[in-house]
């Protein structure tokens, strides 16, 4: 499985995706400049990652969903590519318009960094195939503008098409409905709020996040 991950000014979380995807898949993934203009060739995955991309100016994500690299990744989307955004990421994701609604400022204007308790979705997607829907699962969370927000129209229709791929089974940052991730009409793009590179075994406080990756790389090999 060859992968890749993107590397905006203000990324933190890059390494620590890149450490995940090279662990369950055996080969490290290629990291790529914001400032690129093309993918590598036979790629399985791309991913979006956590932090600050450009100090969060403007909006968060919003700066870096403008940059050449996205433009790229937004054709592979649409060619049918599996690309992953995780929290900043997914903010990233949503400002590019791969994925629709916003992320906004936490309910209580606090920064929230823990373990969560998850419910797995119906979404039909490589990314969910490690899981079972309606499972319980714990992932960490730390952000500040994770607060999942659309038009109700947006989620009925989320909902109705069984595109919720994550949600919080608790009180985190004030979310509609709960959501902590959604994927595309055709599933092949997920952003999601909880870190799964943070949860990939013993060491981490257990390993949910690391049955995202096993199921991926099941599902496309």
């Amino acid at each position: 499985m060859r992968t890749a991950v993107i590397v905006f000014p203000g990324s933190n979380c890059d390494r620590d995706l890149a450490v995940a995807l090279r662990d369950v898949t055996g080969t490290a993934p290629a990291m790529l400049w914001h400032r690129d203009t093309a993918l590598p060739d036979g790629l399985d995955l791309v991913a979006v990652p956590g932090g600050f991309s450009y100090g969060d100016y403007l909006r968060s994500g919003a700066m870096a969903a403008r940059s050449p690299i996205m433009r790229a990744v937004a054709e592979a989307a649409d060619r049918g590519l599996p690309v992953l955004g995780v929290c900043n990421g997914f903010q990233v994701l949503t400002e590019a318009g791969l994925l629709p609604g916003a992320l906004m400022r936490n309910a209580g204007l606090t920064y929230v960094c823990r373990s969560v308790r998850l419910g797995v979705g119906e979404a039909r997607s490589p990314f969910t195939a490690g899981y079972r829907a309606g499972e319980e699962v714990t992932i960490p969370v730390g952000h500040m503008d994770g607060s999942y927000f659309a038009d109700a129209d947006t989620l009925d229709r989320l909902e109705g098409d069984g595109r919720v791929a994550f949600r919080y089974l608790e009180p985190v940052n004030g979310a509609a409905r709960r959501i902590a991730g959604v994927v595309n009409e055709r599933g092949n793009v997920l952003g999601m709020m909880p870190h799964p590179e943070r949860a990939m075994g013993p060491e981490h406080g257990g390993g949910d996040g690391r049955r995202l990756f096993e199921g991926l790389l099941e599902a496309v090999n």
